[in-house]
C-alpha cells in the first residue's frame, strides 16, 4: 500500500519558478527511497509537500489515500517527520533533551511518555550522553543525530531526509545511513532521503527516484535506473565510481558492458573473477 502518493503534481513558487511539473510518484509503505537529482531539481520542494509545508498549485499529495490538503496538522506531523538539511534549522530548544521532547509535548502525552520517547529516540541514535548538552554546542554530526531523534520521538511511520550526508565527514556519513536502514529493518520506517550522492544509494536504496527541473525521468530498483544512461547523462548524475572502475577494466580487456556492479561487495566478487 502506497503510504505517499502525488497525481500529477505541480507548483509553481510565487516569483514565477515552476518547480514541480506533472510528477506522478507513490512510495509504498515501509519502503527505502532514494530520491535522485541535482541542486535545483524540485527534491526539497517536494519533501515540503509531503510533510505539509507547501500545497500543491494543481494535482493532489496524498497520505494513506487521503488528501493531504484535508488532514489536520497534528495528523500529518504524527505521520510524516522531516529531517532538514541544515539542523540548525530544526534545533532550537536549550538543550537536546528539551528538542527532543518538543515534538511529543506538542501531541499532549504525558511527562512520563514523553520523558520515555525521548531516551529511546536519543539511544537509538546513538547519543544518551548528550541529552543534557546545549544544542548550540554540538557538532555538526552531533545535531544531525539530535534533529533525527527528535523526528523519532514523534513515532511517524515516514521518515524524510533532505540531503542527510550533506557536511559529514565519510565515516559520519556511513554512520548515519546504517543508522537510517537499521530504522527501516527493524522498525519498517518508510525512509525517504533526498540525495545526488550517487555511491551511497545503490547500498541503501530498495527503489530509486530521479528527478531533474521538477519532472520525474526514471524510477524503479538501482540496477534498473542506473542501468539508463541516457537518464543518468540527462540528470547531471554519473555512475557510482565502483562501477565506472568496473566498466575501464572491462574495456581494458575487450569485454563487453553487461550489467555492471553498484556496491563494493558486487565490484569485489566481479574483480575477483577476473584473476
Amino acid at each position: 500500500m502506497a503510504v505517499l502518493e502525488t497525481c500529477a503534481l505541480r507548483f509553481r513558487y510565487p516569483d514565477g519558478t515552476e518547480a514541480l511539473r506533472g510528477v506522478d510518484l507513490s512510495v509504498a509503505a515501509g519502503c527505502f527511497l532514494a530520491l535522485l537529482g541535482p541542486n535545483g531539481s524540485g527534491k526539497t520542494t517536494l519533501f515540503h509537500h509531503f510533510s505539509g509545508l507547501l500545497r500543491p498549485t494543481s494535482g493532489l499529495v496524498l497520505l494513506n489515500g487521503r488528501d493531504l490538503a484535508a488532514c489536520t496538522a497534528a495528523e500529518v506531523h504524527s505521520t510524516v517527520g522531516l529531517v532538514f538539511q541544515d539542523p540548525d534549522s530544526q534545533l532550537f530548544a536549550p538543550t537536546v533533551a528539551e528538542d527532543v521532547a518538543f515534538g511529543p509535548r506538542n501531541l499532549g502525552l504525558a511527562e512520563e511518555e514523553v520523558g520515555a520517547r525521548v531516551a529511546r529516540s536519543l539511544e537509538r541514535v546513538g547519543i544518551p550522553h548528550l541529552a543534557r548538552k546545549a544544542v548550540h554546542g554540538l557538532s555538526y554530526g552531533q545535531k544531525k543525530r539530535a534533529a533525527i531523534a527528535g523526528i523519532l520521538a514523534m513515532q511517524p511511520a515516514v521518515m524524510i531526509l533532505d540531503e542527510p550526508t550533506a557536511g559529514l565527514d565519510p565515516v559520519g556519513a556511513d554512520h548515519l545511513m546504517a543508522l537510517l536502514a537499521e530504522l527501516n529493518r527493524t522498525l519498517g520506517m518508510t525512509i525517504l532521503l533526498g540525495t545526488h550522492d550517487v555511491d551511497v544509494v545503490p547500498a541503501y536504496a530498495g527503489q530509486v527516484v530521479v528527478l531533474k527541473d521538477g519532472e520525474l525521468l526514471a524510477s524503479g530498483p538501482p540496477r534498473a535506473v542506473f542501468s539508463r544512461p541516457e537518464v543518468i547523462e540527462s540528470a547531471r548524475l554519473r555512475l557510482p565510481y565502483v562501477a565506472q572502475l568496473v566498466q575501464a577494466l572491462r574495456a581494458e580487456r575487450g569485454e563487453a558492458d553487461g550489467a555492471l556492479p553498484l556496491t563494493v561487495a558486487e565490484a569485489l566478487a566481479e574483480l575477483r573473477g577476473m584473476r
